[in-house]
């Protein structure tokens, strides 16, 4: 039997993507399940029913890459159990809480963790309102669905450099509110840096602006 071959050190290795796109949520009723995320306003992307009751149903939250499938036949675990499995990343907390509230949902005041990086399990360590300083990801906030899955909210209001790999705008106002701010800024640089003079080269710094704005290690 040959042995397994490792790359040698000075041989490239081939990255591959691995996105997380779904996210499986185990529930008791599908359709008491699927009106609470129809109610969230959620886009329901299929609701496929198969033979021997197999049901596949298929959300995305607005301005996700990730969705969420419930169903009947689509996980063993049991309903319920998904309990700090699901976080949704906000941009601001609070914004978030009342827009669950608007749609009928019991939501947890928000609170970040006593030792600042992440929350722990239950309430542990848990001190009420956001983080003191908005420490971007350091506030969080929960709800439940009528399974008691419990879902967290998580505010995220910068990125580490090279957390992300590409640029993505959720509406049309979001990207034109990025060319606003690069616009601002990049009319900074020419006036102090290129005393006045205009920037042939404008399109390449307004694309290094927005992407590091983003949080894209460009």
């Amino acid at each position: 039997m040959r042995p397994e071959r490792y790359p040698a050190p000075w041989e490239e290795l081939t990255m591959v993507d691995f996105k997380v796109e779904i996210v499986v949520l185990p529930v008791a009723d599908v359709d008491r399940s699927k009106a609470f995320f129809t109610k969230l306003g959620w886009r329901e992307d299929v609701d496929f029913q198969g033979p021997d009751g197999f049901r596949v149903v298929h959300f995305t939250p607005p301005g996700s890459a990730a969705s969420i499938i419930i169903g009947s036949g689509v996980t063993e675990a049991e309903p319920g159990s998904a309990r700090g499995v699901v976080h949704f990343v906000v941009d601001d907390i609070e914004a978030a809480r009342a827009d669950l509230i608007a749609h009928g949902v019991e939501v947890s005041e928000a609170f970040h963790d006593a030792g600042g990086v992440f929350h722990h399990a239950g309430g542990a360590d848990r001190v009420p309102g956001p983080h003191p300083d908005r420490q971007s990801y350091g506030s969080f906030a929960s709800f439940a669905d009528p399974d008691g899955n419990v879902f967290f909210l998580q505010e995220v209001t910068s990125r580490r450099p090279g957390r992300v790999s590409h640029v993505v705008y959720g509406s049309v106002a979001e990207l034109e509110a990025a060319l606003r701010d690069a616009a601002a800024a990049h009319g900074r640089h020419e006036a102090e840096e290129l005393d006045g003079k205009y920037d042939e080269n404008w399109p390449a710094w307004y694309a290094q602006h927005m992407a590091e704005a983003a949080g894209l290690n460009a």
